[in-house]
């Protein structure tokens, strides 16, 4: 029986990441380290914050948001994808490719505004460090957390929302690894004017908001280290700047890449590649480049562990 939406095709195929059989293995393993270190790091980095109470503070809060969402993100994409890695046939339902594609966007445009806040958070702890419990409230930031989730939900709704309005006739091969919005335009035998509007309007907004919230935060960080004479201190701020900076590029370089450009133009396999970037490699880089360089929380997971296991 067909979709409600009036399509034709009850089943996709993923192709994957390649079609060669000496390579399945190789990548099955390599994927499945990297989501053992993502789930490993980002559900420890959870439970520290949690149970320390000095932690509690409005730079861990963004943390412990950003760690959940690459937690769940990660893991709404890397399971299927490693089932298929030794299945001969790698086959998604159609009301699953739709799930995992709503979740992948709510998911992923959540990070890009997480990241934004936790740019904005930094500017106001290196520029008005005077001010930054009142300007950094819990009200504020559980204010800032609702809007990225509602920004998030909203482009979600959007994506998923006008997908289910294509028809899908004969083709349903999706050249990538999991159900994302350009592979499946190119599936349709209905016009696909609208979601590609979509993509440019609601992806445009969501990668160069943010994009340029936080180079102007960083723009105005940087003239504010310059101003530091504390060589410890101004290499200290340098240091926790371009860690940020790295992830933020590897994030929004990638979704750039992908995003912002017609679905029939360039090849599929680059689309692939930006991809891994974003929903493997940045969630597993997070909580080493955020977290686990900071003594505070190292203090705080052998303090826990000291706790659970006595010694």
């Amino acid at each position: 029986m067909a979709p409600g939406n009036g399509s034709f095709v009850t089943d996709f195929i993923l192709v994957g990441l390649t079609d060669h059989p000496a390579l399945q293995l190789p990548l099955f393993l390599l994927f499945l380290a990297m989501y053992m270190v993502t789930v490993l790091g980002n559900f420890g980095l959870i439970t520290v914050i949690g149970l320390n109470s000095h932690l509690h503070t409005p730079m861990y809060f963004f943390l412990f948001n950003l760690s959940f969402i690459d937690l769940c993100y990660s893991s709404v994409l890397t399971p299927k994808m490693l089932t298929h890695f030794s299945s001969e046939k790698k086959i998604i339902s159609y009301l699953g490719c739709m799930t995992q594609l709503f979740f992948f966007c709510f998911f992923v445009i959540s990070e890009a505004y997480v990241l934004t806040a936790m740019a904005y958070d930094r500017y106001v702890a290196i520029c008005n460090p005077l001010l930054y419990n009142i300007t950094m409230s819990p009200k504020v930031c559980s204010s800032l957390m609702l809007a990225c989730y509602l920004m998030a939900l909203s482009g979600a709704m959007a994506h998923t929302g006008c997908m289910l309005r294509l028809t899908f006739c004969d083709a349903n091969t999706i050249n990538h690894y999991f159900c994302d919005i350009l592979p499946l335009l190119q599936l349709s035998c209905t016009s696909t004017y609208v979601n590609e509007m979509i993509v440019f309007i609601v992806g445009g907004t969501n990668i160069s908001v943010p994009s340029l919230t936080i180079f102007v935060s960083y723009g105005l960080i940087l003239s504010n280290i310059l101003h530091i004479s504390s060589m410890e201190s101004r290499s200290k701020a340098f240091s926790t700047c371009s860690s940020h900076i790295i992830a933020v590029s590897l994030f929004f370089g990638s979704g750039a890449i992908m995003y912002l450009r017609p679905s029939s133009s360039g090849s599929m396999d680059k689309g692939k590649i930006s991809s891994v970037f974003y929903t493997n490699v940045v969630p597993m880089m997070n909580p080493l480049i955020y977290s686990f360089r900071n003594k505070d929380v190292k203090f705080a997971l052998q303090k826990t562990l000291r706790r659970r296991f006595r010694f």
